[in-house]
């Protein structure tokens, strides 16, 4: 008779794989050198548009091709992750956007930078699912989520560092600073190929996964997975209320509380960094904790965060005092570490170990061409008048949909004596 199905809490997974958290720390490095290369541009602005004459609206379009082409590409690039396998990706990934960071530093035209920036679009969407998958199969229990945050700090120390750019444009030259970048990147990533692999097979398999898998067979099984498409709406609304909130958030503190444009930009993105580093820790072990007894924990973690994010994110709008206001955008930045240690584990809950990556590309293109085309909205609507406080009192309920969203989630169920620690 077959065996009982049902979902499993976690249990603790005393023998990781040799080498699980010295691959997270080998890729926090890879992590922060793709952010970096990807925001640095936006703080070279006087220096490149001094050599390279273009209009506003010209450079604003090397940043969002990036990003369209990023976003689209990045269900293919998952794909073929879990059909090429998770480190030769990442590897080829890294690579190729440091070449592409050198190249950049010999454009002399707007047309050249495009392309580069295009190029650089289509090179860095392989990464992140790569990298996640990998670190999610080195840590198979309940130590997943707190890994995934580990990673992803990061990305938000390479934000931090995007001033960097600014700088050596400003002491040396922008040229310089793309090519200090791209060939660091490309010495780490010739060590890497020397160390960095992919994960063991978990004892409990009886044969390695199957890496043939189709893109279509991949689209259909998370297509008819009720729990996957909960997560991708969750990570759409997400992803749309939190780049608008990164695009405008220094114009509205500007604004409405009379900063200058320096504080503002700091205001705006300092108190978010150190709250969402923060909720990576928080919400990381508190997962990883809970998951042992609870089966859903991760998702309920993160459905939590959220709900603390809405009056987070009214109290922005409505508080009148700066410091208040700080306090909610500082809450949203924790409900934003939640979701950076979280996101992967919940995604492990619901969809096919062999469609990880491919998964996180699906959900990851949903959140960034929602949050693109939700900084033009917002655009749009202040060209015709509308106050950004008010939309972003609109937002706070819109938010409440995620934890909707993703606390109603049932985990895949595995078969009753196999271990959950591979789930």
């Amino acid at each position: 008779m077959a065996a009982a199905m049902q979902p499993q809490a976690e249990v603790p997974d005393t023998a990781l794989p040799r080498h699980a958290w010295l691959t997270v720390g080998l890729l926090w490095f890879v992590a922060l050198f793709n952010y970096l290369s990807r925001v640095m541009m936006p703080t070279m602005h006087g220096s490149i548009v001094a050599a390279i004459p273009m209009s506003e609206a010209e450079f604003g379009l090397l940043t969002s091709a990036f990003l369209w082409i990023y976003g689209l590409l990045n269900p293919i690039a998952g794909f073929l992750s879990d059909r090429l396998g998770r480190s030769r990706v990442i590897l080829i990934s890294m690579l190729a956007w440091s070449a592409i960071t050198c190249l950049t530093a010999y454009a002399r035209t707007f047309e050249q930078l495009l392309v580069m920036r295009i190029l650089m679009g289509v090179s860095e969407t392989c990464y992140f699912p790569a990298a996640l998958a990998l670190i999610s199969e080195y840590h198979r229990g309940p130590t997943r989520s707190l890994a995934c945050g580990l990673h992803m700090t990061g990305v938000l120390c390479g934000a931090a560092l995007g001033g960097l750019g600014g700088w050596l444009a400003e002491v040396r030259s922008w040229h310089f600073a793309f090519s200090l970048l791209g060939y660091v990147g490309i010495a780490y990533g010739v060590i890497l190929v020397f160390i960095l692999r992919d994960a063991p097979s978990a004892p409990e398999e009886a044969a390695p996964v199957e890496r043939k898998i189709g893109f279509g067979s991949a689209l259909a099984s998370m297509g008819g997975s009720p729990a996957f498409l909960r997560v991708f709406a969750f990570a759409c609304v997400a992803g749309a209320i939190g780049y608008s909130m990164l695009g405008w958030m220094p114009t509205y503190l500007h604004e409405h509380y009379h900063l200058r444009q320096g504080a503002a930009g700091l205001s705006a993105t300092g108190y978010l960094n150190v709250a969402e580093f923060s909720g990576v820790f928080i919400g990381g072990i508190w997962s990883d904790r809970w998951s042992r007894t609870q089966p859903r924990a991760r998702a309920l973690v993160l459905a939590i965060g959220y709900c603390l994010a809405a009056p987070g994110i009214f109290l922005v709008a409505h508080a009148g005092i700066l410091p208040f206001a700080l306090a909610g955008l500082m809450l949203w930045g924790l409900a934003s570490g939640f979701m950076d240690s979280n996101l992967m584990p919940v995604i492990c809950l619901v969809v096919d170990q062999r469609y990880r990556a491919t998964a996180y590309g699906l959900i990851n293109m949903g959140a960034t061409v929602a949050g693109g085309l939700a900084i033009y909205g917002v655009g749009l609507l202040r060209d015709r008048g509308m106050d950004y406080g008010r939309m972003l009192g609109l937002a706070s309920f819109c938010v409440i949909l995620c934890p909707l969203l993703i606390a109603g989630i049932k985990p895949r169920k595995t078969q009753v004596g196999a271990s959950p620690s591979a789930s």
